[in-house]
C-alpha cells in the first residue's frame, strides 16, 4: 500500500496512535498490530533513534518506509523530537509526511521564531509540522510541578504566531514511564482543545491507562505517542526467552518474540483507543 500522509490520517474526529521505531522490528511489530487492529498508525522516527543509528537517518527511515508499504494498514512516516536543523532539513529527502520540531527548551520568545522559521520551511515542501509547548515529564523537570503545563492562552497565541499544524501539550503524562499510572488534567485538555484551533498531541503516553486515554481523546486529543511500552514488551519477552534458554546466541530466536510483544502491544493501544470514550467525564476536575 502506498504511504498515507500523517495529515490525511486526522479526519474529522479521528485520533491517531504514534509508535517509535528504533529497529527493524519495531516498524514490523507496528505493522503486524495495526494490521490486526484493523486501524491506521504512524511510524515515527526520534532524533534519539538516528543519533543510535550513528547519526544516519537514511538505513533505517528507508526500512521503515519499506516495512510500511509492505503492510496492508494504512501507515504514515512522521519524524519525531527534532531539534537539529540539518535532520529536519532530511526530512524532505526521505518519506515523511511529518515531523515534530522541538524547540520547547528554549525560552518562549526563542521557541516561536525557532519553530515559526521550521514551519515556513516544512510548509514549503509539503510537510506537517507539529511543535511543543509546556513540558512533558521525563526530562529535564517534573510533568507535575505547578507552572510546567500548557497554558490555552500561551498555547493560542503560540500555534497563531508560528503556524504549526498540531501541538503537543503537557498536560499530566511523562515520557519514558514503565508503569502506566499517569493521571492527565483531562479538564485542560478540553480547554486546549477549545483554544487552539489544531489537533493536540499527548507525548508520554505508555504511561496513560487505556480508560485515561479514552478520556483524553473525548477532552480533545487527536495524536497519541506511545514509544516506551514497545521497549518494555521487547525486553520483557528478550529477557524471558534467555533466561528460559541462556544457551541461545542465534538473536533471530528472541527477537521473534520480542516482535510479537510488541505487535500486541501496537493492537491493544490501538483497541484501547478505538473503544468507547465516556464523554460524560469530560471537563471532570481531576
Amino acid at each position: 500500500m502506498p504511504l498515507a500522509r500523517t495529515a490525511d490520517l486526522l479526519t474529522p474526529g479521528a485520533t491517531i496512535a504514534a509508535f517509535n521505531v528504533i529497529t527493524v522490528e519495531h516498524a514490523e511489530a507496528i505493522a503486524t498490530g495495526a494490521e490486526a487492529a484493523g486501524s491506521p498508525a504512524v511510524l515515527q522516527i526520534s532524533e534519539n533513534a538516528v543519533k543510535f543509528h550513528g547519526g544516519n537517518l537514511t538505513p533505517l527511515a528507508t526500512a521503515t518506509a519499506a516495512v510500511a508499504r509492505s503492510s496492508s494498514a494504512p501507515l504514515a512516516l512522521h519524524l519525531d523530537h527534532v531539534e537539529s536543523i540539518d535532520l529536519l532539513h532530511a526530512a524532505s529527502a526521505h518519506d515523511f509526511s511529518s515531523v515534530m520540531y522541538d524547540a520547547s527548551k528554549l525560552p518562549y520568545a526563542e521557541n516561536v521564531k525557532a519553530t515559526a522559521d521550521a514551519a515556513r520551511w516544512a510548509h514549503t515542501r509539503g510537510l506537517w509540522l507539529e511543535a511543543e509547548l509546556g513540558r512533558v515529564g521525563g526530562k529535564p523537570g517534573d510533568a507535575h510541578t505547578p507552572g510546567v503545563r500548557t497554558d490555552p492562552a500561551e498555547a493560542a497565541a503560540f500555534v497563531a504566531d508560528t503556524g504549526v499544524d498540531a501541538l503537543a501539550v503537557a498536560v499530566g503524562s511523562s515520557h519514558a514511564m514503565t508503569a502506566r499510572t499517569a493521571t492527565l488534567d483531562h479538564t485542560l485538555i478540553a480547554a486546549l482543545r477549545d483554544a487552539v484551533p489544531v489537533p493536540l498531541v499527548l507525548h508520554g503516553s505508555s504511561g496513560v491507562p487505556d480508560p485515561e486515554l479514552r478520556r483524553a481523546v473525548t477532552a480533545g486529543i487527536r495524536k497519541v505517542n506511545v514509544g516506551t511500552a514497545l521497549n518494555t514488551a521487547f525486553t520483557g519477552a528478550v529477557r524471558a526467552f534467555l533466561e528460559a534458554h541462556p544457551s541461545t546466541v542465534d538473536p533471530r530466536r528472541y527477537l521473534a518474540p520480542a516482535r510479537e510483544a510488541m505487535a500486541a502491544t501496537v493492537e491493544r493501544f490501538l483497541d484501547a483507543l478505538a473503544g468507547p470514550h465516556p464523554a460524560a467525564e469530560v471537563g471532570r476536575p481531576d
